[in-house]
């Protein structure tokens, strides 16, 4: 295993409130060193693993690192005594998102109205939260996430037109589909390359 940790970068990850201890283990994870038997051998090691989750650096499940993980390792990595900054998500990208997901289930297209009774934009703060959360696991982009919700809404639209009948009733609330990861099987088919419209729809939602 190899830090470069020079006294500039130690009083860095310091600033960040990051111990050594946090770096080395953060360094085993990224290495994909078994960590199962030290995390059960040492409650203390168990403590800094839940430490590395709360701040972000890896993700949920503790076996894999984050952006902002990533991004530490590679400013320990490096050779230059840099400022270790924190990315952090656009404010346009949730907002964007947000726009893109249909404020209710009233809807009209290709000049069908369709009457709804429920309202699909909920809790938008801990929709941010979990919205930032999502793109820190780095797993999924911004664009990644509202093609996803475009091509969904659109298909539930033309499936309306087809049957008569709303089928964007069924739709999850907003923090809902973030939290059991609706998007998924969307973004699954844009990887095997059916091209979505990224860009938020508007205009159509009552």
């Amino acid at each position: 295993m190899k830090l470069q940790l020079t006294p500039g970068k130690f009083l860095e990850i310091v600033k960040k409130s990051y111990s050594l201890d946090i770096i080395y283990l953060l360094k085993l994870i990224n290495d994909e060193t078994d960590i199962k038997e030290l995390l059960e051998d040492s409650a203390k090691m168990s403590v800094i693993h839940q430490s590395l989750i709360r701040k972000g650096l890896i993700t949920d499940d503790g076996n894999k690192l984050t952006t902002i993980g990533k991004d530490l390792i590679q400013f320990i990595e490096s050779e230059d005594d840099l400022k270790f900054v924190k990315k952090k998500s656009s404010i346009d990208e949730f907002e964007d998102w947000w726009k893109a997901f249909p404020g209710t289930d009233t809807f009209t297209h290709k000049n069908k109205k369709f009457t709804g009774s429920r309202s699909l934009r909920q809790n938008k703060e801990d929709c941010k939260t979990k919205f930032n959360k999502i793109l820190i696991e780095g797993e999924y982009t911004s664009k990644q996430l509202i093609s996803s919700l475009n091509y969904d809404v659109e298909q539930k639209k033309e499936a309306s037109i087809k049957q008569g009948t709303n089928k964007l009733t069924y739709m999850q609330n907003s923090l809902t589909y973030l939290n059991q990861r609706s998007y998924e099987p969307f973004i699954e088919l844009i990887n095997e390359g059916i091209e979505l419209d990224s860009t938020p729809q508007s205009g159509t939602d009552i």
